[in-house]
């Protein structure tokens, strides 16, 4: 009866063992250590264009970046881990070249005088090592520009931005990448503002004056639309300020000079926060009419 006994309380002990190291196993904290080369999202509107770049950020940690531990003349993939992420919501071009809206694998292949950037339609690649050239949407030249200073850590960032363009530049080392990137957002605008005034809503008759002043579009219907803007809100002196410009681009100086004395003397009637620096533009204005 004994040996039974002892025979039923061995299973019970392992169970019970194995229950504990279980629960052991459950409490063991979860250690979580920074990453070598952290992730990074950037994030950029040019014009009407929304720009999202995912990359991950190696350091130099004093090694020799370019022609060393990134080797000229072999496909890179721009970053650290995954292959850096770009998306662009609608069609632009880089360095000349038009690339349709969409997600591409940015990949480089650095050189001392010339890289090669490449836009793959294969965005989800870990790394260069499973790149093909035969998903290659795009390839294109870019000059390196040299540093003063070494950059620590591989940057990704946009500059001189308009709206119509930017720079999108990649930096490590001693070097720095400009990639120049145009978008188009006027017919986009030209359209909205068709919709807008075949409308039965208010019309938009400031904002669309000032856009088609600003990019050099139909002036005869930008001041149509400003006169309408006026008359609307005959004391808005920033509309009679709008209504100079576009008159001074036509060519009209007269006209300008008018507009531009009449936007001071409503500034001046309406004597608020914003009076003073219309009244200083609009003076800044006349003295280019000279």
């Amino acid at each position: 009866m004994a040996t039974v006994r002892a025979m039923i309380r061995k299973p019970l002990f392992l169970v019970s063992g194995l229950a504990l190291a279980t629960g052991l196993l459950a409490q063991t904290p979860k250690i979580e250590f920074p990453a070598p080369s952290p992730a990074a999202t950037v994030k950029q509107r040019v014009g009407l264009t929304d720009v999202d770049v995912v990359y991950s950020r190696p350091g130099m940690k004093g090694r020799t970046i370019f022609g060393d531990l990134v080797p000229y003349g072999k496909v890179w993939r721009t970053g650290a881990n995954a292959a850096t992420r770009i998306t662009f919501s609608t069609a632009v071009k880089l360095n000349g070249v038009a690339i349709p809206a969409g997600t591409y694998g940015l990949y480089t292949i650095p050189g001392k005088s010339e890289w090669t950037v490449i836009f793959d339609k294969d965005s989800k690649i870990w790394g260069a090592y499973s790149y093909d050239p035969k998903n290659d949407l795009v390839r294109f030249k870019a000059t390196p520009v040299e540093l003063a200073e070494p950059v620590e850590t591989f940057t990704i960032e946009f500059g001189d931005l308009r709206n119509t363009s930017a720079t999108l530049n990649l930096i490590w080392e001693k070097t720095l990448v400009p990639l120049h990137l145009e978008v188009d957002f006027v017919p986009q605008v030209l359209g909205q503002i068709d919709a807008a005034m075949a409308g039965t809503g208010k019309k938009p008759y400031a904002s669309a004056a000032q856009f088609y002043l600003d990019s050099g579009l139909d002036l005869k219907k930008a001041l149509t639309w400003a006169d309408a803007a006026l008359a609307e809100r005959p004391a808005a002196f920033n509309l009679a300020l709008l209504r100079a410009r576009i008159l001074a681009k036509q060519g009209d100086r007269e006209g300008a000079l008018a507009a531009a004395n009449q936007a001071i003397a409503l500034a001046q009637k309406a004597h608020n926060a914003e009076t003073d620096e219309y009244v200083r533009l609009s003076q800044d204005f006349i003295r280019t009419l000279r």
